[in-house]
């Protein structure tokens, strides 16, 4: 007697081609819309929206490298994606704790990822900052891929909690 095989996460996927998609669109529209460098602000003493090219990783993470983190973080980025669809597909469907960071980060990837191979930087349009402190520029892409981190985190710490009390 064979039981039926259980539905993957993998239908999770559309959430990252929805990420995928919305990323793109907003950096279109600020490639057309901004200058770089010149910030427009949307609330005063707090987030502009800022044009900036970003050849590292997230938040300019070796962005001064010397030009190989062009396609080491493009391979990275294919690697880590892959990974983590694998991890989809063992993962069942109804387990949304795990599925959606996993398609979070993901789509955020594979977002920045085109950008890579498009234009050789990441495009970044989103500042937040307070007086003379600024965070470094992003876009929707590192957004998704830092929710679903620390949803990641977040997940395996409470699934390391029941571990612990189920001994």
């Amino acid at each position: 007697m064979s039981s039926a095989p259980r539905a993957s996460a993998l239908s999770w996927l559309a959430l990252s081609l929805v990420l995928i998609v919305l990323d793109q669109w907003t950096k279109h529209i600020v490639l057309g819309a901004l200058h770089e460098g010149v910030p427009v602000p949307v609330i005063p003493g707090f987030l502009n929206w800022l044009l900036a090219y970003n050849t590292g990783a997230a938040f300019s993470f070796l962005a001064d490298a010397g030009g190989w983190q062009r396609w080491g973080f493009s391979v990275l980025a294919v690697v880590i994606s892959a990974v983590l669809t694998g991890w989809l597909a063992r993962t069942p469907r109804g387990d949304w704790l795990t599925a959606l960071p996993l398609a979070l980060v993901i789509g955020g990837a594979i977002g920045n990822l085109i950008d890579r191979l498009r234009f050789g930087h990441v495009v970044d349009f989103i500042q937040v900052y307070h007086q003379d402190w600024a965070f470094p520029a992003f876009n929707v892409a590192d957004s998704a891929i830092s929710v679903g981190a620390v949803l990641l985190a977040l997940a395996s710490l409470r699934s390391g909690k029941g571990e612990g009390e189920r001994r």
